[in-house]
């Protein structure tokens, strides 16, 4: 994916973490951060797409989500719940983006601003969901030979031993 795209992936999640703490409005929030951060270099559609159609859709993303959480939506840490939801999206709504870009832009968001060990939870979180919402891309993925390990070529040639 372009930088553009993972500019505005961060700072989409860094606006949904903000509304998620405050509660403001979203034209508020939308408005304040692209004012108050510089924008050169992000694809500002994505960003303002994420942002409102990850609130719009909060719950239906959730609901993916909790059958593989280990506790309540809202009890998992904020900035890992704001990239779940993201990843969540573009699963589900951005059947244009590959899943495993999605999942690894999240992990590595998750590595930027999570706790410690968030990416590893935000990987296996996101891969449970890809299997739900992407099963048949998912499938093809295992089954394409690029995704297979290929065992090297080895060739040995044998010299005959001199005699004496």
């Amino acid at each position: 994916m372009s930088n553009a795209r993972s500019l505005a992936r961060r700072c989409a999640i860094q606006a949904l973490y903000t509304w998620q703490l405050t509660g403001n409005e979203l034209a508020v929030i939308d408005n304040d951060f692209r004012t108050e951060h510089d924008m050169s270099g992000v694809e500002v559609k994505y960003f303002q797409e994420i942002l409102h159609q990850v609130v719009l859709h909060k719950g239906e993303l959730d609901d993916h989500l909790a059958s593989l959480l280990d506790r309540p939506i809202n009890e998992v840490d904020p900035v890992e719940r704001a990239i779940l939801r993201m990843g969540v999206y573009e699963l589900e709504f951005r059947l244009d983006v590959p899943y495993r870009v999605v999942i690894n832009e999240a992990v590595e968001l998750a590595k930027t601003f999570g706790a410690e060990h968030g990416h590893k939870y935000v990987n296996g979180i996101l891969d449970g969901v890809a299997k739900k919402l992407r099963s048949a891309e998912v499938e093809a993925k295992k089954r394409s030979p690029s995704a297979r390990k290929k065992k090297p070529e080895v060739t040995v040639t044998v010299k005959p031993s001199k005699s004496k």
